[in-house]
């Protein structure tokens, strides 16, 4: 049992339960499996679809299943159920009942399609947005126009009003006359003297209706800033629900994507309680386009009341209602107007959102430019609001909506995905949700009813038989992630004041489609990516979270079940509040280790300026900063240090916080920490093999290696607390650190030597197993080759499904340890068959696998069956103008977003291309 740095093992056939006691691995659970988000189209849905659905999905390694109804195929609206009816509500309990018969889970979203909303929301409860109109007095005129609202979609409404009436002459002098216009819209105010620009404020409604709607989930999307909007939208599923809650584990809801609503009928009033005076008098500086420090500091203000309302009004309202029920709840916080580290911590489950394709050194990774939208690619920083959140507060949970978009539809393999989960888990997520599954009719022909933007996880996949290999590695990851505690040292506050100060625009939406613009330029964002990489693990911090932060041992801890760390680092800012540098003071006072990169110039808002600057100020200068060498000032602080560098790696080494080294060889990591030791989830996504002992600031008294892509695993050598590893591009380790030791745990296998390779260059036949639109005929090769080579047999191009490549070789008496299968190219993945034995799957880079148990001397038959990609059916399907995609709403798009077309594509390589090699290797002793 081993891994190696040569070697790509096979995915063991047995399940965790049945490994032996002294298997190190976790125990596996259902939430350690992948769960896929599974969309009911129409929620045409009924028992024999959902009993054969959830039993495939079971077989094929998923721990359970997220469901969220959205629009339908058309020709079955006879079949469709709306949203929560009795008949919807049945099926809902017949899915929970089957599941638990699975030992799978289900969640449900709180709303069809996105962002949340439907036939409960009415005008009232529905999103909200300012209108503004301005009017010009001039001077010694009286007014006569009315102030009533233009905007002629809005006329017909019963909730508009005027909220707001401020006049402003030309020295920006400003009145307040909202009391002084009656109700026919007649200002009775006549200036005294010059020219005046009169600012009205309505509050509107945007309008906008949840998209992609399921039956009987349509309607205006929600006021998530209003409390009784909240409270009435549930209202729906208490009613639907009554006292149980079906079976749901988590109650889901998705990204916030409600757009121009900036405003709730309530605002003027929740502003002065919350920031302390009116915003009436500013409202021009809100509204307008002025680039200077009064609009900064207003607009600062009411991005921060917009924040605090749908953190309180929606997101705490929605957890405790979930609770109520029994269930947890997951929420997708990015997008929202909000500190989006607080809406995270609010809910059970934080769920971050991965969208396009990220360009890794992987040593053949495909990576066709014209398969991916090269505008959208994950950001691992951006993932980390999510853990953060998670891990300061103690949420054992953290998901993610993974692999949206990966590629262009029907050419994503699994191989593709695997590194994308692993940056995924590099984060610090450990519960995957595929984008996704969709419910597909027993009756309904290939490809079956599929989402429009999703990387397609259905059992009409011709990549679906090797699906589980995929699913297996993620279980065995996540089983490992998902135990213990996050172990990660350093906290770095998110200057969220800095974005909130820009005096450009009005409301500003932290979204993961446009980290380029608020993420990324940031001071902060740069730290994370330096301190990353050279070796430090790190989540971010909010003000409300430090303000809940107490000294444990030395360690900074938010709650007592979230993360402990070493030291807090401010990083380069322009704004921080006198409270929260006060909460920092406090931290240093009982003992903490801070690092500021510089001196905070100033305090955000428009409350009591020059009072809280004076606070801020005097707060600083009671730090007694001493210089040291290197461009380093240090104070010692009550128990505490403080740092000021701009250099935060050089502070740390002054605080003697060591980094991980092993991230010098290019290795990316993330570690763990369980009763008795550490674990670290290694990933080699540099191009080259990494054979070396590699350094470990924790190593224990041993060090147990293990294969999360198969199972293997083996005691490790260490030398002065480094530890022997052998990973390929491409590959990944568990390690496993512990001050207890286990005898009976064998030695990992290392590579010691490899001989000359046997080259299977014999002729090969190749059939055809399953697959459409029709088999292929059976062919005698010469040399391997893909069967889309053969041409002049239309159906080679058309064929998505499984291809058997069989032969037989003579293998004399070898003395090696064991023997690895290397494919050349494969194209997508394989099933490998020794001597009649099923000896595992092919599905990931460097595409090679441990056959040597399965051989014997003499004669040895082996089989491949190769899956390929869907694009050539499709292709076919499109050029024969074969109806497959017929639904309601967007119907079926490319990556693009434009209308999907698949005739033109060039058919896509299949099965296998150059050489098999049959390596003899030798473990060392």
């Amino acid at each position: 049992m081993k891994i190696k740095n040569i070697i790509k093992l096979s995915v063991i056939c047995f399940a965790f339960g049945n490994l032996s006691a002294q298997n190190p691995w976790p125990k596996t659970t259902e939430t350690a499996k992948p769960w896929t988000r599974w969309w009911w189209m129409g929620s045409a849905v009924d028992e024999k679809g959902l009993d054969k659905q959830l039993t495939t999905l079971s077989q094929a390694g998923f721990g359970g299943v997220e469901i969220v109804p959205i629009y339908g195929a058309k020709g079955f609206e006879n079949k469709y159920i709306n949203y929560l009816s009795p008949e919807w509500m049945k099926m809902l309990q017949f899915t929970t009942n089957k599941a638990k018969s699975l030992n799978m889970g289900v969640d449900m979203s709180v709303g069809t399609g996105w962002p949340i909303g439907g036939p409960q929301v009415d005008e009232q409860d529905a999103a909200t947005k300012m209108i503004v109109q301005t009017y010009t007095i001039a001077p010694g005129e009286k007014f006569s126009e009315k102030i009533v609202l233009k905007d002629e979609k809005q006329k017909n409404l019963k909730t508009v009003k005027l909220d707001i009436v401020t006049a402003y002459n030309e020295k920006n002098e400003a009145v307040v006359l909202t009391d002084k216009v009656n109700s026919d819209g007649i200002l009775d105010w006549k200036p005294n003297s010059g020219k005046w620009t009169v600012y009205a404020v309505f509050v509107g409604k945007t309008l906008q209706k949840v998209k992609r709607a399921a039956p009987g989930g349509d309607g205006y999307t929600l006021d998530h800033f209003s409390p009784e909007a909240t409270k009435d939208y549930l209202k729906t599923f208490d009613k639907a629900f009554g006292n149980s809650n079906y079976g749901i584990r988590s109650f889901f809801n998705d990204s916030y994507e409600v757009y121009n609503a900036d405003w709730t009928p309530d605002f003027k009033d929740e502003f002065k309680k919350r920031r302390g005076y009116d915003v009436s008098p500013y409202i021009k500086y809100l509204v307008g386009n002025e680039e200077n420090e009064i609009a900064a500091r207003i607009k600062s203000d009411y991005r921060e009341t917009m924040s605090e309302l749908i953190l309180n009004n929606f997101t705490k309202d929605f957890t405790n209602w979930a609770h109520s029920k029994n269930s947890k709840n997951t929420n997708q916080a990015h997008g929202s107007p909000g500190n989006l580290l607080d809406l995270y911590a609010a809910v059970d489950i934080p769920e971050s959102e991965t969208f396009g394709s990220t360009k890794f050194d992987i040593t053949g990774l495909r990576r066709n430019v014209e398969d991916i939208n090269t505008k959208e690619i994950p950001d691992i920083n951006m993932l980390k609001f999510a853990s953060s959140a998670a891990n300061v507060t103690g949420k054992l949970l953290i998901s993610n909506e993974s692999f949206t978009w990966l590629t262009e539809h029907f050419k994503t393999s699994w191989s593709q995905v695997k590194p994308e989960a692993e940056q995924i888990f590099l984060s610090g997520i450990n519960h995957i949700f595929y984008h996704g599954t969709t419910y597909t009719p027993s009756d309904v022909q290939f490809p079956g009813w599929l989402f429009y933007a999703s990387t397609n996880f259905v059992p009409e996949n011709s990549l679906w038989p090797h699906l589980k290999g995929l699913n297996s590695y993620i279980e065995r990851t996540q089983s490992v992630l998902q135990s213990g505690k996050p172990d990660n040292e350093l906290l770095m506050y998110w200057p969220i004041y800095d974005q909130w100060a820009s005096p450009k625009g009005k409301d500003v939406t932290f979204k993961v489609h446009n980290v380029e613009k608020w993420l990324q330029p940031t001071v902060m964002y740069k730290n994370l990516t330096e301190l990353s990489k050279i070796g430090y693990s790190i989540d971010m911090v909010s003000d409300k979270m430090i303000s809940e932060s107490k000294l444990e041992n030395q360690n900074i801890q938010v709650t007592k079940n979230g993360g402990s760390y070493k030291v807090l680092v401010i990083p380069e800012l322009t704004y921080l509040p006198e409270s929260t540098l006060k909460n920092i003071l406090e931290l240093a006072q009982n003992g903490a280790s801070i690092i500021f990169q510089n001196e905070p110039k100033d305090i955000p808002g428009n409350f009591e300026v020059e009072k809280r600057r004076t606070q801020l100020k005097s707060l600083w200068n009671q730090i007694p900063f001493q210089n040291q060498t290197g461009n380093l000032k240090m104070a010692s602080f009550g128990k505490g240090k403080i740092i000021l560098s701009s250099d935060v790696a050089k502070a740390l080494e002054y605080l003697k916080i060591e980094r991980e080294k092993l991230t010098d060889t290019g290795l990316k990591f993330v570690r763990r920490q369980f009763d008795g030791g550490k674990y670290y989830y290694i990933v080699n996504h540099t191009s080259k093999e990494i054979n070396e002992f590699v350094p470990l600031n924790y190593s224990g008294k041993q060090v147990a290696l293990m294969n999360p892509e198969n199972g293997n695993f083996g005691i490790g050598e260490i030398q002065n607390n480094s530890v022997r590893i052998q990973l390929k591009s491409g590959e990944s380790l568990i390690i496993q650190a512990s001050e207890n030791t286990d005898i009976t745990i064998p030695k990992w296998k290392y590579i010691e030597k490899t001989d000359t390779p046997i080259v299977l260059n014999q002729p090969w036949k190749l059939t055809f197993k399953e697959g459409g639109p029709e088999l292929p005929k059976s062919k005698t090769l010469d040399k391997l080759q893909p069967w889309t080579n053969f041409t002049e047999d239309s159906s080679t191009q058309s064929f998505s499904g499984t291809g058997v490549y069989t032969t037989s070789f003579k293998l004399k008496k070898n003395k090696a340890d064991d023997f690895v299968l290397k494919f050349d190219k494969l194209y997508e993945s394989a099933k490998v068959i020794v001597n009649g034995q099923d000896a595992g799957i092919v599905w990931s880079i460097p595409f090679e696998i441990n056959i040597g148990k399965y051989l014997k001397k003499g004669n040895n038959t082996i089989q491949i069956e190769v899956c390929n990609l869907m694009a050539n059916r499709i292709k076919y399907m499109d050029e024969n103008k074969i109806q497959w995609r017929n639904y309601h709403e967007i119907n079926f798009v490319n990556i693009d977003y434009k209308p999907f077309d698949a005739s033109n594509w060039k058919v896509q390589p299949s099965g296998l291309d150059g050489e098999i090699q049959l390596i003899p290797i030798h473990y060392s002793k």
